[in-house]
């Protein structure tokens, strides 16, 4: 699903939020129950690409996670309403990269320690915003991000290794990589909610919402 450029978003008074967030976000860009529907639709991609694979999900945190669970649980659900029982294992990476909404020259992989099981398995690598376009500057023109936590996970030598994010950032630079499956491809906007975060802050809000410069500056560090 492409959101475009000019698209304006939902006004925050249709829906409930935190009110600790008052005043600090522009529009809602795309709300819970649509991620929601959006989620369970890639669950369904997933399951019919997979065979009778046991798979491996590996949920990049602190942003991924809600995405993770929820696509986790949809597959789970699709399993038990099958024929084919689907052998899932999920572990856990955190990537450093963000000061303030600014991406860092160097990304710092941590967590994963036992990923000898995703030896002959299919992985899942499952992050909420593509990697490659979390980052920007030079980052995003040769792919670096991406491919740095992939050759971490080669080397375990999984069977099959997809990448599933729910937001594909477009960007005028030339990209060179899409994730196998993609919820929304969104604008080149910073956006919180869903467990992405501004300084730790956002993770509570369940849409996908637009910072304005006044919470950029509330919860600035």
């Amino acid at each position: 699903i492409q959101i475009s450029d000019n698209w304006p978003g939902y006004s925050l008074d249709l829906f409930t939020y935190p009110q600790h967030y008052y005043g600090d976000l522009e529009y809602v860009l795309i709300p819970h129950g649509i991620i929601v529907d959006r989620t369970e639709r890639l669950a369904k991609d997933i399951v019919q690409d997979i065979g009778d694979n046991d798979i491996v999900v590996l949920c990049v945190l602190k942003g991924g996670y809600k995405f993770c669970a929820d696509l986790v649980e949809h597959i789970k659900n699709l399993s038990r309403n099958s024929e084919r029982f689907i052998s899932m294992k999920v572990d856990f990476v955190r990537l450093k990269s963000y000061h303030n909404d600014q991406s860092m020259q160097d990304m710092q992989i941590m967590g994963g320690d036992d990923l000898s099981k995703l030896t002959g398995k299919v992985s899942f690598l499952c992050v909420l915003l593509t990697l490659f376009f979390l980052f920007y500057k030079d980052i995003v023109g040769t792919g670096r991000t991406m491919k740095v936590l992939l050759n971490n996970i080669e080397k375990y030598k999984p069977k099959m290794i997809k990448v599933a994010s729910l937001l594909v950032k477009r960007t005028s630079r030339p990209d060179g990589y899409r994730p196998d499956y993609y919820g929304f491809e969104i604008p080149d906007l910073f956006v919180v909610g869903y467990a992405l975060d501004y300084n730790e802050h956002f993770r509570d809000l369940n849409h996908i919402c637009v910072i304005n410069d006044h919470g950029k500056a509330k919860y600035r560090v």
